[in-house]
């Protein structure tokens, strides 16, 4: 740290972002106490960042354990194209590749090294590793894919289990575990498995805000339905799909119909899995097809999209695999076509399972994904229950929100289901409840003496379907819950009572209507913002396939975006944007300043009208709404917010300019714009001092720029 005077400096030097996402902050800076660290952060929230940066500021080589060559290979990429000292030992390397990455580790070049588990723990590696430490020094051990230690994790790898001898031969090193998913049982399996001590626990929320989250009714012709859909994105894809023939028989058809796509399952052979997937990672092909054999080795954070055409096994498979797109936290779309013909399908796989209570456990998993893919309640509250998180609703990001059904007033008969499930001792499941309430006549009711409840036929005047809608409702609601041992049997809570007492009402969103309009684009300059963009992606794959690396490692979506929203004019500009770090300047400014030089030249001047994203953050802001409230709401930054609020304010909207920042900052901050220029945000804000933060620097200066023109 001695050469940097803040955590952000260095972040922006290494790896060029502004500021740290939610989280990642606190961990570093324990990272850097040498704490041991048990961080479970979702696919796409930065856990890489947790462990990367604070090895870049200890002494000594940081460890790092990973489960796949894929991941190794595109991290170890990305971290050199930043100009950081990073690589791998695995056995895709012959022995003199490894005695040179050997020697440069030993001579202290080299910050992070990936190593496989098999590899970690072999008998040459050990004496190897016991002379980095003394030469060089062990900064830290990073323990990723964590969950692989654990029995009871979806990847359970018995190679992970070895990895305690690790804290026995090293005590005094600090030990960094980090995962996408973790149950609680997971978690404490992980600390004891890995001996950590007193670790620091970090639970990221998996909510994804970026991801739009559907569900449609399989069509007849199915295919047609998918191709329509692919063609709806631009950008990359996943689609999956439950068997091998059906994999191929996609692919072909796409291909067939000018889609550039390939398969991959686990009937092909490693080496053609492997071609088909960098061909993926490096944009050679726009979709995959696949089986879940395509898993936790893709490391592609610019997936535009996941289809999943057959339904998931269970919600946990459902939200790993949907959480492929969108890594990148740019908006990404998630669609699973839903129908009941899928069902026997996932059925005959259950019984191959040789264990009946798996078994039990599979079929209870396999009627959760129905009742979400058949649910009116947000999907986003639907996944994250599963999880053990609480989310309101109104996600404003699925099709149950966006195009909401009307909402009735059930209490009664929510009342009614959860008094028969009182009157049924909390023995049985939905199913048997309903036919109670309906006056079923099977030989179960009565042989239970369940046609003599108070309850038994009180709800012949709804249909089955209506009774499952409540149900449905009511559990992801958390207004009942249910066992989770694969017999899902009903049970009261708390908020159940309260129901019953008629301390709390119930309401349900009970019959479809059509889809809302969205907002027009009335964005005139939303076009030459595209132009732009394809421009700067082509040249962005141009410098990558020179380099042999995937485009993303070169810059990201996000950033790409920036470039041609700014449309930055010199070098100083470009280096302003998110993800232009030091290293990233030096190797690729010219080229894509002159890019974008080149391309304004050829332009009209724009017209200064909002886009789309910007008239959403004005509304939020007309309504009253804070920069933080505005924020959260829409899952972006609140630097994000800023950046739209000042656009607007030079377009003349009716931005309350006055609510954002205070008379006083105003008058230093347009004193110093008098002094310094306004061309550059920087140097605003070194004339200033960091008293004044770049947010309201940023405001003030678009005000001042709108002012001037008047």
């Amino acid at each position: 740290m001695t050469q940097f005077h803040s955590l952000e400096e260095a972040l922006k030097h290494f790896f060029g972002y502004d500021s740290f996402r939610l989280g990642q902050g606190q961990i570093i800076e324990e990272a850097l106490q040498n704490r041991d660290l048990l961080i479970i952060m979702p696919t796409g929230g930065g856990k890489s960042l947790c462990f990367q940066l604070p090895a870049l500021l200890k002494p000594g080589l940081t460890v790092v354990v990973s489960p796949l060559i894929a991941l190794m290979q595109d991290q170890v990429d990305a971290l050199q194209d930043n100009g950081i000292g990073a690589t791998f030992l695995n056995s895709t390397l012959n022995w003199e590749d490894v005695r040179s990455r050997e020697t440069a580790i030993l001579n202290g070049k080299i910050k992070l090294l990936y190593v496989a588990p098999e590899r970690l723990l072999g008998e040459r590696f050990g004496p190897f590793l016991d002379q980095v430490r003394s030469q060089v020094g062990i900064s830290a051990f990073a323990i990723d894919e964590a969950h692989c230690v654990s029995e009871w994790g979806h990847d359970f790898r018995p190679e992970y289990r070895q990895i305690k001898q690790l804290r026995q031969r090293y005590p005094d090193i600090p030990i960094l575990a980090l995962t996408a998913t973790a149950t609680k049982r997971v978690q404490q399996d992980i600390i004891q498995q890995l001996m950590l001590r007193q670790p620091g626990i970090h639970l990221a929320s998996f909510n994804r805000p970026n991801l739009y989250y559907e569900v449609q009714p399989k069509q007849k012709q199915t295919y047609n339905q998918l191709f329509k859909q692919i063609k709806s994105h631009k950008g990359s894809g996943i689609i999956y799909c439950l068997s091998r023939r059906t994999v191929d028989e996609i692919s072909f058809r796409l291909q067939k119909d000018g889609i550039s796509a390939l398969p991959y399952h686990a009937g092909m052979t490693d080496e053609d899995r492997l071609v088909n997937q960098t061909r993926f990672i490096r944009d050679d092909v726009q979709v995959m097809v696949a089986t879940i054999a395509f898993g936790m080795g893709i490391n592609k954070p610019d997936v535009r999209f996941v289809i999943h055409y057959d339904l998931p096994r269970n919600l946990e498979s459902y939200y790993q695999e949907s959480g492929r797109a969108g890594r990148d936290g740019e908006p990404a779309n998630c669609t699973l076509f839903f129908s009941a013909g899928d069902i026997p399908r996932i059925d005959y796989f259950i019984d191959q399972k040789p264990d009946p209570k798996e078994q039990l456990v599979a079929r209870q998993q396999l009627r959760q994904v129905i009742d979400y893919a058949e649910g009116t309640d947000c999907r986003r509250k639907i996944q994250l229950r599963y999880f053990g998180e609480h989310f309101k609703g109104n996600c404003d990001n699925c099709d149950n929100c966006r195009n909401p059904k009307p909402v009735e007033d059930w209490t009664i008969e929510a009342q009614k289901f959860l008094s028969c499930v009182a009157r049924c001792q909390e023995r049985f499941g939905m199913n048997h409840i309903i036919d109670v309430l309906r006056g079923s006549r099977k030989q179960q009711i009565e042989k239970y003496g369940h046609h003599l409840l108070s309850t038994y036929g009180i709800g012949k005047d709804k249909t089955a379907e209506a009774w499952k809608m409540l149900a449905r409702s009511l559990l992801h609601q958390g207004l009942v819950d249910e066992t989770s041992d694969g017999y899902r049997i009903l049970k009261l809570n708390k908020l159940s009572w309260e129901v019953l007492r008629k301390q709390r009402s119930v309401e349900i969103a009970v019959i479809q209507t059509p889809a809302t309009k969205a907002l027009a684009d009335i964005n005139p300059r939303a076009a030459e913002i595209e132009i732009l963009f394809e421009k700067l992606r082509k040249l962005r794959k141009q410098l990558a396939d020179a380099q042999s690396v995937p485009p993303y490692v070169v810059f990201s979506d996000f950033s790409l975006k920036l470039m041609a929203q700014q449309q930055p004019q010199t070098l100083e500009e470009f280096a302003e944007i998110s993800g232009v770090g030091t290293h990233k300047l030096t190797q690729y400014g010219e080229r894509f300043v002159s890019e974008i030089r080149a391309f304004c030249q050829e332009q009209l001047p724009p017209v200064p009208l909002p886009s789309n994203t910007q008239m959403v953050t004005l509304q939020l802001h007309q309504q009253g709404l804070s920069l933080e409230e505005i924020a959260q709401k829409r899952g972006f930054s609140p630097r994000t917010i800023v950046t739209h609020l000042s656009e607007v304010i030079e377009m003349k909207q009716a931005v309350d300019f006055h609510r954002l920042v205070s008379a006083d900052v105003e008058k230093v901050i347009i004193q110093a714009i008098n002094k310094v220029g306004d061309e550059s945000l920087k140097s605003i804000r070194e004339h200033l001092g960091e008293d004044y933060s770049y947010e309201d620097i940023q405001l003030v200066r678009a005000w001042w720029r709108r002012e001037k023109e008047n």
